[in-house]
């Protein structure tokens, strides 16, 4: 016997609800897309170098033309995360998806790249443990606060957000990995 969706979405509980609120407002990253581009444009200098940034660039999954998108990143010794807030909705989680090579842009360098998405809850929620951030507004102090005051508020709040939502880790590739290829 099939479960019908109202049965499997009462069962997946409220983390998809969540989801399913944010997929329907995707419009408003489209509509401020221009916004967007004028702004890494003019503080493209501050980005490139921020370590709460990211301009990741993937490749289109129709067009096969370079896309680059701004998000906010939790950066670790060899790797750096992120979180899609619109689940697969979001046109870079989907690049990335169909092609998994990407490039970052870190430091004023062009880093070429592996992204890995995450969907397993577990290891979802030991990668916010570890190393939790706040992609609202990535800015330092705020990142602060939430690392050492208001840790134990924080990272319940993101074991349950992420629930939802694939989280996309991205290692650099190294010379060594990029030559043999």
């Amino acid at each position: 016997m099939v479960p019908d969706q109202s049965t499997a979405r009462a069962r997946r509980g409220r983390p998809e609800q969540a989801q399913l609120l944010a997929a329907r407002l995707h419009f408003i990253p489209r509509l401020i897309r221009p916004l967007q581009a004028r702004i890494v444009r003019i503080f493209r200098r501050y980005f490139e170098r921020s370590p709460n940034w990211v301009l990741l660039t993937t490749i289109g999954r129709r067009t096969g033309l370079p896309r680059e998108v701004l998000l906010p990143c939790e950066r670790w010794r060899d790797a750096l995360c992120v979180i899609s807030t619109y689940g697969w909705r979001s046109d870079w989680i989907r690049n990335i998806g169909r092609n998994p090579e990407v490039s970052i842009t870190c430091a004023g360098w062009i880093v070429p790249a592996r992204a890995e998405i995450v969907e397993q809850l577990d290891v979802k929620c030991r990668i916010v443990s570890e190393h939790p951030f706040f992609p609202v507004a990535p800015v330092g102090i705020l990142n602060l606060l939430h690392r050492t005051l208001l840790r134990p508020l924080w990272v319940p709040f993101l074991r349950w957000w992420v629930t939802g939502r694939p989280i996309v880790v991205i290692r650099p590739k190294t010379r060594a990995a990029s030559s043999a290829e």
